[in-house]
């Protein structure tokens, strides 16, 4: 039997405005941007396909089954801006065929600056899930399933059973994405790694018609499905949410997709789906991964270069984790919560610089004309930052 495990990340950052070296103003972030970018995704992808997965769980009776992270950013704009959104999601809870994972809360790259800020946004984000969807996460899953063995034994240490992340070829070699592991320093601590050759084809190949996997129906996925059988226990299908509906437009097809996929998945019998918690309870890992140096999804390296891979983004997010104890010990809660809406990965994202074989991503993503505007415009929001913290501590 497969069992395939749908994961999808939920996730929108807070934008910033455009911000001079002679703004005094402290609203750093683009309230009028953020609304309208929210609510044309929530019109395009989490209302359909969340209403849609409500629908598929009740045809299946509950053998459809999926779990999600939803950042604490993303939570934060569905309650200001579309609460129903919110609601559908608890309501998927309710069915008890959903399960709601880990992650920080503000979507960062905190555990290679602050193991400290790292634990409290994580701890933070455990509280606001449980408080939500009425079950304390067991599983987590770093920032874009940034990973490596640190961040396991880190994790493990906080009380998890599994952790995710991406299954790169250089760190698997000749195994397979399709087992369960352990990391080589963990007692108990499970690695659920993506397959990203069958997840990228729904999530960035599916509506491209000079693939020569186009067009990718629900037998032919269903086939591959199968042909785990043998060779692995699980399917781990890890994407962005916004997969559907806003990467792939209706007009692919994308929601009749997933409209069959369940029933073409479950219709021979061999084959089942599964939450990230119940695969890591039926199936054993059947040896370690060793990664001593950070992966993530991102791009076709599977590094952190997305994020790292310039002087630009090293000096921001060195600068932004340095004002860690200044604006903690400020007590200014509105300035801490500011502060770490500027931690969120998206804003080192902007300040990426490479384009070559995934520069359409980062183009699709940047709302800024170069990455030094998003490098300049953070900068300035950050010596404001700075300012209001060293008035605090006056």
């Amino acid at each position: 039997m497969a069992s395939v495990v749908f994961y999808f990340q939920v996730h929108q950052p807070y934008r910033l405005r455009r911000y001079t070296i002679f703004d005094s103003d402290t609203s750093y972030f683009d309230d009028q941007a953020n609304e309208a970018i929210f609510r044309k995704v929530a019109d395009k992808c989490y209302r359909p396909t969340t209403a849609l997965i409500g629908e598929l769980i009740d045809q299946h009776e509950g053998r459809f089954r999926v779990s999600f992270s939803l950042t604490g950013t993303a939570i934060e704009q569905m309650q200001r801006w579309a609460p129903d959104v919110l609601e559908t999601f608890q309501a998927l809870a309710a069915t008890g065929c959903v399960e709601f994972i880990a992650e920080t809360k503000y979507h960062s790259l905190a555990f290679l600056y602050s193991r400290e800020e790292f634990i409290a946004q994580t701890q933070a984000h455990c509280a606001l899930t449980e408080s939500l969807f009425g079950r304390r996460p067991t599983v987590f899953r770093n920032t874009e399933l940034t990973y490596n063995n640190d961040v396991a034994r880190v994790v493990e240490e906080m009380g998890f059973n599994a952790i995710l992340t991406e299954g790169a070829d250089h760190i698997l070699g000749y195994r397979s994405p399709n087992f369960l592991y352990r990391p080589p320093n963990c007692r108990h601590l499970q690695m659920l790694l993506k397959n990203y050759r069958l997840s990228d084809d729904i999530a960035f190949r599916f509506g491209n018609r000079g693939w020569t996997g186009w067009p990718l129906t629900v037998e032919k996925f269903a086939n591959w499905v199968d042909q785990i059988n043998g060779n692995g226990f699980v399917c781990n299908l890890f994407m962005d949410y916004e997969t559907f509906g806003e990467h792939q437009w209706a007009d692919t097809g994308i929601f009749d997709f997933l409209r069959s996929l369940p029933g073409a998945v479950l219709g021979s019998g061999k084959n089942d789906f599964l939450t990230v918690s119940e695969a890591v309870e039926r199936y054993e890992p059947v040896g370690d991964v060793d990664v001593p140096h950070m992966i993530s999804w991102a791009d076709t390296e599977r590094d952190l270069s997305a994020w790292l891979g310039n002087s630009m983004q090293a000096n921001a997010l060195h600068d932004v984790y340095v004002l860690a104890e200044a604006v903690l010990a400020s007590g200014d809660e509105g300035l801490i919560h500011d502060w770490r809406r500027l931690q969120t990965s998206d804003h080192f994202y902007y300040m990426c610089t490479k384009w070559f074989a995934d520069g359409d991503v980062h183009k699709y993503f940047n709302p800024y004309e170069s990455p030094y505007d998003a490098y300049i415009n953070y900068m300035n929001i950050l010596d404001s930052v700075r300012a209001r913290a060293e008035a605090a501590m006056h």
